[in-house]
Protein backbone atom coordinates (compact mmCIF):
# COMPACT_ATOMS: atom_id res chain seq x y z
CA UNK A 1 0.00 0.00 0.00
CA UNK A 2 1.61 3.47 -0.73
CA UNK A 3 1.41 5.96 1.76
CA UNK A 4 -0.67 9.04 1.04
CA UNK A 5 0.52 12.16 -0.78
CA UNK A 6 0.09 15.70 0.71
CA UNK A 7 -0.44 18.69 -2.31
CA UNK A 8 0.02 22.27 -1.17
CA UNK A 9 -1.52 24.37 -3.54
CA UNK A 10 0.14 27.93 -3.92
CA UNK A 11 -2.14 30.68 -4.32
CA UNK A 12 -2.86 31.96 -7.93
CA UNK A 13 -1.95 35.75 -8.22
CA UNK A 14 -4.36 36.31 -10.44
CA UNK A 15 -7.28 35.28 -7.80
CA UNK A 16 -9.32 37.48 -5.91
CA UNK A 17 -10.18 36.55 -2.76
CA UNK A 18 -14.16 36.15 -1.55
CA UNK A 19 -15.97 39.61 -1.69
CA UNK A 20 -12.73 41.38 -3.01
CA UNK A 21 -13.15 43.86 -5.21
CA UNK A 22 -12.08 42.69 -8.90
CA UNK A 23 -8.65 43.80 -10.19
CA UNK A 24 -10.26 45.95 -12.85
CA UNK A 25 -11.93 47.71 -9.98
CA UNK A 26 -8.56 48.25 -8.12
CA UNK A 27 -5.86 48.90 -11.25
CA UNK A 28 -4.12 52.58 -10.91
CA UNK A 29 -5.90 55.31 -11.97
CA UNK A 30 -5.43 56.49 -16.30
CA UNK A 31 -2.66 58.96 -16.12
CA UNK A 32 -2.88 62.88 -16.56
CA UNK A 33 -3.29 64.20 -19.74
CA UNK A 34 -0.40 66.76 -19.96
CA UNK A 35 0.02 68.57 -23.76
CA UNK A 36 2.50 71.47 -24.49
CA UNK A 37 0.82 72.69 -27.85
CA UNK A 38 0.88 75.87 -30.75
CA UNK A 39 -2.39 77.64 -31.39
CA UNK A 40 -2.97 75.99 -34.48
CA UNK A 41 -6.60 74.63 -35.09
CA UNK A 42 -5.20 71.35 -36.11
CA UNK A 43 -3.87 70.10 -32.45
CA UNK A 44 -7.55 70.32 -31.68
CA UNK A 45 -8.65 67.38 -32.15
CA UNK A 46 -5.86 65.47 -30.75
CA UNK A 47 -6.03 67.29 -27.80
CA UNK A 48 -9.76 66.30 -27.81
CA UNK A 49 -9.49 62.48 -28.46
CA UNK A 50 -6.87 63.05 -25.51
CA UNK A 51 -8.93 63.87 -22.89
CA UNK A 52 -11.88 62.14 -24.37
CA UNK A 53 -10.21 59.10 -23.97
CA UNK A 54 -8.64 59.79 -20.15
CA UNK A 55 -12.03 60.03 -19.25
CA UNK A 56 -13.60 57.30 -21.08
CA UNK A 57 -10.66 55.28 -18.69
CA UNK A 58 -11.77 56.89 -15.64
CA UNK A 59 -15.63 55.34 -16.46
CA UNK A 60 -17.42 58.20 -17.49
CA UNK A 61 -20.41 57.74 -19.84
CA UNK A 62 -20.03 57.83 -23.33
CA UNK A 63 -22.57 61.05 -23.18
CA UNK A 64 -20.34 62.44 -20.73
CA UNK A 65 -17.02 61.58 -22.83
CA UNK A 66 -18.26 63.48 -25.74
CA UNK A 67 -19.97 66.64 -23.42
CA UNK A 68 -16.30 67.11 -22.06
CA UNK A 69 -14.59 66.36 -25.65
CA UNK A 70 -16.72 69.29 -26.76
CA UNK A 71 -15.98 71.77 -23.81
CA UNK A 72 -12.40 71.14 -24.17
CA UNK A 73 -12.68 72.04 -27.85
CA UNK A 74 -14.99 75.02 -27.44
CA UNK A 75 -12.39 75.82 -24.92
CA UNK A 76 -8.86 76.05 -26.97
CA UNK A 77 -11.04 77.32 -30.12
CA UNK A 78 -12.04 80.35 -27.98
CA UNK A 79 -7.97 80.47 -26.55
CA UNK A 80 -7.41 80.21 -30.40
CA UNK A 81 -9.93 82.99 -30.85
CA UNK A 82 -10.10 85.78 -28.81
CA UNK A 83 -7.12 85.83 -26.79
CA UNK A 84 -4.33 84.85 -29.77
CA UNK A 85 -6.67 86.54 -32.52
CA UNK A 86 -6.11 83.59 -35.18
CA UNK A 87 -2.45 83.63 -33.99
CA UNK A 88 -1.48 79.85 -34.66
CA UNK A 89 2.15 79.99 -32.89
CA UNK A 90 0.75 81.01 -29.96
CA UNK A 91 1.55 78.56 -26.61
CA UNK A 92 -1.07 76.41 -24.81
CA UNK A 93 -1.19 73.94 -22.42
CA UNK A 94 -3.49 71.56 -21.71
CA UNK A 95 -3.87 69.46 -18.40
CA UNK A 96 -6.80 66.96 -17.81
CA UNK A 97 -6.32 64.90 -14.88
CA UNK A 98 -9.12 62.29 -12.79
CA UNK A 99 -9.60 62.75 -9.01
CA UNK A 100 -11.36 60.18 -7.76
CA UNK A 101 -14.57 60.50 -9.35
CA UNK A 102 -14.00 64.08 -10.89
CA UNK A 103 -12.16 64.98 -13.55
CA UNK A 104 -10.13 68.41 -14.10
CA UNK A 105 -9.03 69.88 -16.94
CA UNK A 106 -6.48 73.12 -16.86
CA UNK A 107 -6.46 75.38 -19.92
CA UNK A 108 -3.83 77.90 -19.60
CA UNK A 109 -2.58 80.85 -22.04
CA UNK A 110 -0.36 83.86 -22.55
CA UNK A 111 -3.33 85.99 -24.34
CA UNK A 112 -4.99 89.43 -23.56
CA UNK A 113 -6.47 87.93 -19.82
CA UNK A 114 -9.71 89.19 -20.58
CA UNK A 115 -11.84 87.08 -18.69
CA UNK A 116 -15.21 86.44 -20.30
CA UNK A 117 -17.21 86.21 -17.31
CA UNK A 118 -16.80 89.99 -16.73
CA UNK A 119 -17.83 90.52 -20.27
CA UNK A 120 -21.04 92.29 -21.03
CA UNK A 121 -23.63 89.53 -21.72
CA UNK A 122 -24.38 89.71 -25.39
CA UNK A 123 -27.79 89.09 -27.48
CA UNK A 124 -27.28 85.98 -29.24
CA UNK A 125 -29.05 85.74 -32.71
CA UNK A 126 -29.44 81.70 -33.66
CA UNK A 127 -28.60 82.51 -37.20
CA UNK A 128 -25.00 83.67 -36.38
CA UNK A 129 -23.00 80.64 -36.15
CA UNK A 130 -20.88 81.19 -32.57
CA UNK A 131 -21.48 82.06 -28.95
CA UNK A 132 -22.39 79.07 -27.36
CA UNK A 133 -18.86 77.75 -26.30
CA UNK A 134 -19.52 79.93 -22.94
CA UNK A 135 -22.80 78.69 -22.70
CA UNK A 136 -21.47 74.81 -23.52
CA UNK A 137 -18.45 74.97 -20.86
CA UNK A 138 -21.38 76.17 -17.72
CA UNK A 139 -23.98 73.43 -18.92
CA UNK A 140 -21.84 70.61 -19.82
CA UNK A 141 -19.20 71.48 -16.79
CA UNK A 142 -20.10 70.96 -13.37
CA UNK A 143 -17.69 73.88 -12.47
CA UNK A 144 -15.90 76.47 -14.35
CA UNK A 145 -13.62 79.45 -13.39
CA UNK A 146 -11.45 81.67 -15.36
CA UNK A 147 -8.53 82.91 -13.15
CA UNK A 148 -6.57 85.98 -14.88
CA UNK A 149 -2.72 85.63 -14.44
CA UNK A 150 -0.46 88.16 -15.03
CA UNK A 151 0.50 87.31 -18.45
CA UNK A 152 -2.53 85.31 -19.95
CA UNK A 153 -5.68 83.26 -18.51
CA UNK A 154 -6.02 79.86 -16.77
CA UNK A 155 -9.49 78.58 -17.38
CA UNK A 156 -10.30 75.24 -14.65
CA UNK A 157 -12.81 72.81 -15.68
CA UNK A 158 -14.11 69.76 -13.33
CA UNK A 159 -16.94 67.73 -14.24
CA UNK A 160 -18.40 64.61 -11.94
CA UNK A 161 -18.33 61.27 -13.30
CA UNK A 162 -22.10 60.57 -12.39
CA UNK A 163 -24.29 63.46 -13.25
CA UNK A 164 -27.26 63.76 -15.78
CA UNK A 165 -26.05 64.74 -19.29
CA UNK A 166 -29.35 65.21 -21.35
CA UNK A 167 -29.28 68.71 -20.95
CA UNK A 168 -27.64 69.45 -25.01
CA UNK A 169 -31.11 68.19 -26.32
CA UNK A 170 -33.42 70.96 -24.24
CA UNK A 171 -31.17 74.08 -25.29
CA UNK A 172 -31.73 72.68 -28.97
CA UNK A 173 -35.10 72.11 -28.70
CA UNK A 174 -35.55 75.35 -26.68
CA UNK A 175 -33.30 77.63 -28.44
CA UNK A 176 -35.62 79.47 -31.22
CA UNK A 177 -38.32 80.02 -28.23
Amino acid sequence: MSEPTTKVQQPDANATAPGAAPAAETAAAPEPVRLNINSDPANLAAVRKAVEDLAQAGGFEDNACGEIALCVNEALANVMRHAYDGAPDRPIEVAAELDGDTLRVRVRDWGKGVNPEELPAKKRDPLTPGGLGLVCLRKMMDDVTFTPQPDGMLLEMTRKRRRPSHWLFDLIRNWKR
